[in-house]
């Protein structure tokens, strides 16, 4: 019998695996095991993304040419970090500042 484990359940055990995680260096091992250079490079510009938003200094134009992020990303990230319910990047860049 194939043991599988249901989509919330592997979500669950994923992020309990981030949780365990105590350094840049675990993280940078662990997220290098776990994602190819394409999806890391893809959470990077997001986050940067992310940041320049949240300074507030530039355009969304500037943004894209500085991440460099394509404008969609731009605007999705955008988008998450003033409509989404998650918040999970407010969180995170409320968290940093303090």
């Amino acid at each position: 019998m194939e043991h599988t484990m249901s989509t919330a359940a592997a979500k669950t055990a994923l992020l309990d695996a981030l949780l365990s995680l105590k350094t840049r260096e675990e993280a940078d091992a662990f997220l290098a095991d776990l994602c190819t250079p394409a999806e890391l490079r893809a959470m990077a510009e997001r986050w940067q993304v992310a940041r320049m938003l949240d300074a507030g200094d530039k355009t969304y134009r500037e943004i894209a040419a500085e991440a460099p992020a394509s404008p969609t990303t731009v605007v999705r990230v955008a988008r998450s970090l003033k409509d989404m319910p998650h918040q999970g990047y407010r969180l995170v860049l409320d968290r940093l500042k303090a």
